[in-house]
């Protein structure tokens, strides 16, 4: 499994909304600006997360996006579920996994069942809100620099 530059620029854009959200929308030229990524792209993943009801759009000259709720009511999970899809391993594990007639009998059943169970944990078990203060722990490091 591999996360595609959508499901990382996904996480961005929403880490750069719950850091820059003063209440109003944020505009999407300043998002891309800021995270160096082209405004065109950036608006199929914002499309995508809006789909999700991740995000939502203020249309008009003062419009841009908005969360939809609060940073720690979001997971990376659902972000990248909404960007990559599935997040399992392999095809026969996960919620869409489709019914291996050998998983009785399968070795290889367990070690994706065991590989899902941990991404999805992992993955559920950060929030937006773990980012933003991860992300506030770094710029505080950087800064006692010696």
């Amino acid at each position: 499994m591999k996360i595609s530059t959508r499901g990382r620029y996904a996480i961005r854009f929403m880490l750069d909304l719950a850091d820059h959200s003063t209440g109003s929308p944020v505009k999407l030229k300043d998002i891309a600006d800021r995270q160096n990524i082209s405004v065109k792209y950036l608006e199929h993943i914002a499309s995508t997360l809006h789909r999700a009801s991740l995000v939502t759009s203020v249309k008009g000259a003062g419009g841009g996006y908005l969360l939809s709720g609060s940073p720690s009511g979001f997971t990376v999970g659902q972000i990248l579920k909404a960007t990559e899809g599935s997040m399992a391993p392999a095809e026969c594990v996960g919620a869409g996994g489709t019914e291996c007639q050998r998983k009785s009998t399968c070795v290889s059943f367990r070690i994706w069942d065991r590989l899902n169970t941990a991404i999805d944990t992992t993955l559920e078990g950060i929030t937006l809100g773990d980012l933003i203060s991860w992300q506030d722990e770094l710029k505080t490091e950087s800064e006692y620099v010696i």
